[in-house]
């Protein structure tokens, strides 16, 4: 057994081989298979070296457990999810560190339906049959092994897709694609022959020894390429994806970076035009723009703590239409109340053909109504006395408090959010004013020296 890897919130992820190798993935399949008996599993994997083998090891362990395995192979975490649902899985797991550094890797998981597995439903007693001194049963303890299928058929997802814009007059746009050589490209080229667009494709094929670094559009210097593919090219805009592809990302005709806060917005106003009076879910680092987009379109908005297991069950307890995190994650109510950085980029260009409109412009109004800082990460010794000493700094001015997810501060003309990361060592900062950009530029500037302490 390697050493103790990180179970979090609502996945696992640790360093290879230190914390996850393929005896562990081995075993997780069977404590995963004691704790929830299943019939059948959905197992995808994504780009990195090690994932086959991990992918592998895993299914494996369910056939040795009595599990049947249905395998996606190399694919993006949506795609799990929606064959989980589709099939009827009783589990779907996706061996992936998403933007995690080279050298990790983990496992996100979903239960019937697609539901999320959280530490109370799942993954808490999952751990402790993973680590616990008593073995778990061997194979020949079992009624049967379980069986393998040949692989999913990856066309009713692609179908899905279509789904989406089917009936819409697109336009023939031209649409860079910065896959970052992870898993979005395959898809593309699936989905290409059905549509009216020219794809401009970079760093398109998956590629395992990650030549162009770890796709995660959300850092700066990852922007870089995909920006300048607009510009050279003329396109209309851009789409860049992480490696698993869960999330999406936008850039303007003019090379922009587009901050997912002000895309959850021009997403929830496009779907409520067919759904009006639905709920749709935002989270709490950036909220202003979305509550206004909402409420004029006719809609409830509701706040819920950042993270899929949370937005997942939230989606399905509201039964929201949408649901957005400006970190670039998507939920759809028609896909299983999972996030899909598919479904998200063709609810964006189905608007753009309709309306005439350049997303630029669109942008544009909403930067100019509520300029935001974008997310700033602090690396600190100590996160809650960071967030001690703002508290300390603003409460005396009577803001509204929220602590759904963090600390947020909401004061007349401008708020803020402090939260610590779920999945990685940093404290996350946002800010957003009502139209000032100046305030912001001021309040930033005082966060930073607050929690640089």
């Amino acid at each position: 057994m390697p050493l103790r890897p990180p179970f979090k919130a609502y996945d696992l992820r640790g360093r290879i081989p230190a914390e996850i190798n393929a005896p562990f993935a081995y075993r997780f399949a069977k404590a995963t298979a004691k704790v929830l008996a299943p019939g059948t599993v959905v197992i995808g994997h994504d780009m990195r070296q090690d994932s086959p083998a991990l992918a592998e090891a895993m299914a494996q362990g369910f056939l040795d457990a009595g599990v049947s395995v249905q395998p996606v192979g190399l694919c993006g975490t949506e795609e799990v999810y929606f064959h989980t649902a589709d099939s009827g899985a009783d589990a779907g797991l996706m061996v992936t560190a998403s933007h995690n550094p080279a050298d990790y890797n983990g496992i996100k998981m979903v239960l019937k339906g697609a539901a999320a597995a959280t530490r109370d439903n799942a993954l808490a007693a999952i751990e402790a049959a993973v680590f616990s001194d008593d073995p778990l049963p061997a194979v020949a303890e079992y009624a049967a092994r379980g069986r393998l299928s040949s692989g999913l058929d990856r066309a009713r997802y692609i179908d899905r897709l279509l789904a989406q814009v089917s009936g819409r007059t697109l336009k023939p746009l031209k649409i860079v694609c910065h896959a970052g050589n992870g898993c979005a490209g395959p898809i593309i080229d699936l989905i290409e022959p059905h549509l009216p667009f020219e794809f401009i494709k970079v760093d398109h094929r998956p590629d395992p020894t990650l030549p162009n670094g770890i796709p995660n559009p959300l850092l700066p210097e990852k922007r870089i390429k995909a920006a300048q593919a607009v510009l050279d090219h003329g396109a209309d805009l851009g789409i860049a994806w992480d490696g698993d592809f869960d999330r999406c990302f936008l850039y303007d005709h003019r090379g922009r970076f587009v901050e997912g806060y002000y895309l959850v917005g021009m997403i929830a106003e496009t779907l409520l035009r067919d759904t009006p009076g639905a709920t749709v879910l935002y989270d709490p680092r950036l909220t202003w723009n979305t509550i206004e987009k909402v409420s004029r379109a006719g809609g409830v908005a509701k706040v819920c703590p950042t993270g899929h297991a949370f937005f997942k069950a939230k989606m399905r307890a509201e039964n929201a239409v949408y649901g957005g995190e400006m970190s670039a994650h998507h939920y759809f109510r028609d896909f299983a109340f999972c996030d899909s950085g598919m479904l998200a980029w063709l609810v964006v260009v189905a608007d753009l053909s309709q309306s005439g409109a350049t997303l630029a412009g669109i942008m544009e109004d909403c930067i100019a109504a509520y300029p935001c800082s974008g997310e700033i990460n602090f690396t600190v010794p100590d996160a809650k006395a960071s967030q001690a000493r703002v508290a300390d700094a603003y409460l005396r001015f009577g803001p509204k408090v929220e602590t759904i997810d963090g600390l947020s501060l909401e004061f007349d003309d401008w708020r803020l959010n402090l939260r610590a990361s779920n999945t990685e060592p940093l404290l996350r900062l946002n800010v957003e004013t009502r139209g000032d950009a100046a305030l912001l530029e001021r309040r930033v500037a005082e966060l930073k020296a607050l929690i640089a302490g």
